[in-house]
């Protein structure tokens, strides 16, 4: 893509003129925590606490669920829900201190960093909102070799954590010459 036609290029190292940052960070932050409160929302007040729904067999269920700790399932007893709470604040200070340096044109770590920040937004509300902690509710797995209900804001977090390390790690290819090899025929 030439420098000068828009569109978005996930390739930091691109010479263009990047994204609008501001849009960026309102657009997706919008999305992940209107999708993941409405989504809590709705199970909340159709699905029994614990109770299974099958989505797509016994592959995809939604159970309904609270987590007092984090992702995971890590709980560290009574105060869970206020330490995880104070260490996602934490975070978000940090994530908005990288959001800050990372430059308009490093489109792969905006993104990445906004998804988590968007992520630990949604679960910070949950925590604010329930004192039994985090509303969780897919549930996906064969029988029972399941992974831990999560959660639209977890799905974000995880997300954007890949990517983000996807962007370290392209930086670091760079970093030693190696991003810039000719394509193979």
């Amino acid at each position: 893509m030439p420098p000068d036609e828009p569109g978005l290029n996930l390739d930091p190292v691109v010479a263009n003129r990047g994204v609008h940052k501001g849009a960026l960070l309102a657009g997706i932050i919008s999305v992940v925590v209107l999708a993941d409160y409405l989504s809590k929302e709705w199970v909340v007040a159709n699905i029994p606490m614990y109770s299974r729904h099958s989505v797509i067999g016994d592959f995809l269920r939604l159970t309904y669920t609270h987590n007092p700790g984090a992702a995971f399932g890590m709980n560290i007893g009574e105060h869970s829900r206020l330490f995880f709470l104070a260490l996602a604040l934490i975070a978000l200070i940090a994530l908005f201190l990288i959001y800050r340096t990372t430059p308009r044109q490093d489109v792969l770590r905006l993104i990445a960093v906004v998804l988590i920040s968007a992520g630990a937004i949604g679960n910070i509300l949950d925590r604010l909102r329930y004192e039994a902690g985090v509303v969780d509710f897919i549930d996906v797995g064969i029988g029972d070799w399941r992974f831990w209900t999560f959660n639209v804001a977890d799905s974000a977090v995880s997300v954007g954590a890949v990517l983000l390390l996807i962007s370290f790690w392209r930086e670091e290819r760079r970093a030693r010459g190696e991003g810039n090899e000719p394509a193979a025929d």
